[in-house]
This record gives C-alpha cells, sequence and structure tokens, in this order.
C-alpha cells in the first residue's frame, strides 16, 4: 500500500466530476503538474469547497493512485485575494494559470515554472506594477523557460529593451519583477512579448480572449 505524499503547488485548473467531485490540476514543487481528484469537494460545507479552487497555493496531502492522485488533506497558505476581488486582475491570472498550464507536462518537475507562477500572481495582486507590464514579463520568461524565445528581430531598434531581455533572460523565476520601465518602454516590452507568444504558442488561450475583449 501506498503512502501519502506532501507537495508544494498551486490549483491551475478545477472542474467538476461526478456529482459532487473535483478533477484538479495542480503544479508542484515535487512533481511537476499532476491531476488530483477531491472526492465530494462540491458538497456544501465539505472541507475541500473552498481549497480546490484555482489560485489556491500551498501544501497537499495525495494517495498516489494508478494515474491520478486523490486529495486526502489540503493546508491552503495563499488564496490571492487581491487578485480574486478584481475582475480585470483575475483574468489576467487566470491567463497566468492556463499559460502554465500550457507549458508544463504531467508528472515532470519544474520547480521554476512554479516560482515564476507564484511570484506572478503575488505582483499581480499589488499597485505598483501595471498589469500589461506583470503580464510581458510572465509571458517572456515563461517562454524563455522552455527554450522558445526567439529574440528581437534584426534591424529593429530596441537597444534598450536588450538589457531587459538580458536581464530576463539570466535572473531567477522569483526576481524577474525587481525592475520599472518608463512608458515607452513598457509599450516596447509588451510587443516583445506580444510577438514571442504568437511565434511560440499555437493554442487558443481562452482567458487571453476575454482579458483582450475586457482591455
Amino acid at each position: 500500500m501506498q503512502s501519502l505524499i506532501t507537495v508544494l503547488g498551486i490549483v491551475i485548473k478545477s472542474e467538476p466530476v461526478k456529482e459532487f467531485d473535483r478533477r484538479l490540476v495542480i503544479l508542484t514543487r515535487e512533481r511537476g503538474k499532476i491531476t488530483v481528484f477531491a472526492r465530494g469537494a462540491r458538497r456544501q460545507n465539505n472541507r475541500f469547497l473552498a481549497t480546490t479552487t484555482p489560485f489556491c497555493f500551498g501544501e497537499f496531502v495525495l494517495f498516489p493512485g494508478s494515474s491520478a492522485y486523490s486529495l486526502s488533506d489540503a493546508n491552503i497558505t495563499c488564496y490571492f485575494e487581491e487578485i480574486r476581488d478584481d475582475f480585470e486582475k483575475m483574468l489576467y491570472g487566470m491567463y497566468f494559470l492556463e499559460l502554465a498550464d500550457y507549458y508544463t507536462r504531467e508528472n515532470k518537475e519544474d520547480a521554476d515554472l512554479l516560482k515564476l507562477l507564484y511570484q506572478s500572481l503575488k505582483v499581480l495582486g499589488l499597485e505598483t506594477f501595471p498589469n500589461p507590464f506583470v503580464r510581458a514579463v510572465y509571458e517572456i520568461k515563461m517562454i524563455m523557460c522552455n527554450g522558445e524565445f526567439k529574440g528581437i528581430p534584426e534591424g529593429e531598434d530596441l537597444r534598450g529593451i536588450e538589457k531587459v531581455l538580458r536581464y530576463l533572460w539570466t535572473e531567477k523565476p522569483e526576481k524577474v519583477y525587481s525592475f520599472l520601465l518608463s512608458n515607452e518602454m513598457t509599450k516596447e516590452l509588451i510587443d516583445v512579448a506580444n510577438r514571442a507568444r504568437k511565434e511560440s504558442i499555437d493554442k487558443t488561450m481562452h482567458s487571453l480572449q476575454m482579458l483582450e475583449d475586457l482591455i
């Protein structure tokens, strides 16, 4: 009989299954992206009702199965209330989760992507950085982490952004929000991020469509 395991992670997807259960996708530090079933989590007053929704970050105690895990317990340390309480930030956050789901693979450990997602959501909840700036940094660093960033096309005069891109390339994911840019350079960075996303991602991001319809 397999023992329970404890992982640190964030719920990036939650969907109903059967009458009262939930199927979760959790990005974890120890085992990468995993599928977890939370039995009875949609029942009123169930102890997992609030801890099995997107953005929940903390420790999850799991029972390993043949192809998925079952949730035994959860200790949530961050719900990202600042994002949940702001409709625009929530759309940005849902896009961040969807992009993380796109780039991660089942049971492939990648602690850096969890760090990047967590830090991006924490910064998104602040008022220090404009939301489009956070999105651009997150997109570029995510694409860099997966080795798909193609750089600035030849012939474009973006010398200031080149320094920013070198910083994002070399800096650890949890430290990529250690700078601010002028409005003009922020626009240039957003343009670079948009181009990189279109070159690297071949999937329609529904949360991104909703976000762009709003802004």
